[in-house]
């Protein structure tokens, strides 16, 4: 049986206006789930662009941000302490954020197999680039040469789950400015390298073709029926 989900693509949105409307679909759902009579979503995918923002997960560690306060206006970017898993990591123009707002208890997975099936829509959707990613064992996330000296991340994860209904997400880097993660440990690694499509293709890639691979991907690999949706 698939699951029926709304899709909404938020294009460029501070990170706080973004959170506070996850916040919003997250009740939605649970209201959903505890009252078969309610007319609201059983579940949403958002997908948006951020200003530039670094954003700290419960189990970072802060010196993980390698500048001060000072330098963030320099770099013109925003901090936030989150409430999702991981440790750091940096959004920014170029990026597809993606937060899917799924009830797990529905889909019937737990949250390992979760994130496992995130990860493998990024991964089926860089196969149409011919970019060959896959994952570390112990390190959420989509990366390039794994088991290599060379190993670079193209997608971080980092997820919240509150009564089984998701929050937050993943990233993917797609004509990404790389310069902006020179400022952290991103999701806490000194020793690994962060990459794009567009470093890896040599090109910049068509944003808007990136965004409807990956929705497709989500939706096989996930079983949704998706239906756009169109914030008032």
């Amino acid at each position: 049986m698939e699951l029926s989900v709304a899709f909404t693509d938020l294009g460029l949105k501070e990170y706080k206006e973004a959170w506070d409307y996850q916040e919003s679909v997250h009740a939605e759902v649970l209201n959903t789930r505890d009252n078969p009579t309610a007319t609201t979503n059983e579940g949403m995918l958002i997908f948006c662009e951020h200003p530039h923002v670094y954003t700290l997960g419960k189990s970072g560690k802060q010196n993980n941000l390698l500048i001060n306060a000072e330098f963030l206006k320099r770099i013109n970017a925003a901090y936030y302490q989150s409430n999702r898993g991981g440790d750091i990591t940096y959004h920014g123009p170029g990026q597809i954020v993606g937060y899917p707002i799924f009830d797990l208890e529905k889909l019937k997975l737990g949250v390992k197999e979760y994130i496992h099936r995130i990860e493998e829509s990024i991964i089926q959707s860089l196969k149409k680039y011919l970019i060959n990613a896959s994952r570390i064992k112990g390190a959420t996330g989509v990366w390039l040469d794994a088991g290599t000296p060379n190993v670079r991340k193209i997608c971080a994860i980092g997820v919240r789950v509150s009564r089984a209904v998701t929050m937050h997400g993943f990233a993917l880097n797609v004509n990404t400015d790389l310069a902006y993660f020179s400022y952290i440990n991103p999701c806490g690694f000194a020793d690994k390298g962060v990459t794009s499509m567009h470093k890896e293709l040599g090109r910049v890639v068509n944003f808007e073709e990136v965004k409807e691979e990956l929705k497709r991907n989500i939706a096989d690999v996930f079983h949704l029926n998706m239906t756009q949706y169109v914030p008032e």
